[in-house]
C-alpha cells in the first residue's frame, strides 16, 4: 500500500514537471529589443539554429577596420519559416553572405531581432514578424509604415 502511494506521488510530480513551461519562457518584443535601434548588417553565416520557440542566425560582420563581430539574430519558429518558403540547409547555409535587417537588443551588443534576410542574389525572405504586429513596432528597418485608416464618420443626426 505504501509503495502504491509512493508511485502515485512520483507519477504526479513527473506529470507536473512535464506540463510546466520551459525555463526560457516566451517574451515580448519590447522587453528585449528596441524599435529605436534599427540595424542592417551584411555578413557571413556562421551558424543557424532551427529551434522553438525561435530560430537564430549568427553572422560574422566586419567593421571598417576589419574587426569581426559575431551577431545573433532571432526570428520566427521553424514551422512559420517553412510555411513562408524557407527550407533547412537550402534557403541559407553556413558560409553564405547575407544582409540582415532588424532591431538591436535593448542592452546593446551584437544581438538583434531580425525582420528580413536578403541573399547575395537579391532575393528577400522574412525571418521575423512584420512591423506593427506588436513584434517590431513602427520603426521597421527599410519600411515606411502607412498611417492607419481614418475611422468612419459618425452618421448625421436625423431630425
Amino acid at each position: 500500500m505504501k509503495f502504491r502511494a509512493f508511485g502515485v506521488l512520483v507519477a504526479g510530480i513527473a506529470l507536473s514537471l512535464a506540463a510546466s513551461p520551459p525555463a526560457r519562457a516566451h517574451h515580448s518584443f519590447g522587453v528585449e529589443y528596441d524599435v529605436n535601434k534599427p540595424v542592417s548588417l551584411t555578413g557571413t553565416i556562421t551558424s543557424i539554429e532551427w529551434t522553438n520557440p525561435h530560430c537564430f542566425i549568427y553572422i560574422d560582420v566586419k567593421d571598417k577596420d576589419g574587426k569581426v563581430t559575431n551577431w545573433k539574430f532571432e526570428g520566427f519558429p521553424p514551422s512559420v519559416l517553412y510555411r513562408s518558403g524557407w527550407r533547412r540547409d537550402v534557403t541559407v547555409k553556413v558560409g553564405d553572405e547575407i544582409t540582415m535587417t532588424g532591431w538591436q537588443s535593448r542592452v546593446g551588443g551584437p544581438w538583434g531581432h531580425s525582420r528580413e534576410v536578403t541573399l547575395k542574389d537579391g532575393r528577400k525572405f522574412y525571418f521575423g514578424p512584420p512591423p506593427g504586429t506588436g513584434d517590431g513596432g513602427s520603426n521597421a528597418p527599410g519600411a515606411s509604415p502607412a498611417a492607419p485608416p481614418a475611422p468612419p464618420a459618425p452618421p448625421a443626426p436625423s431630425n
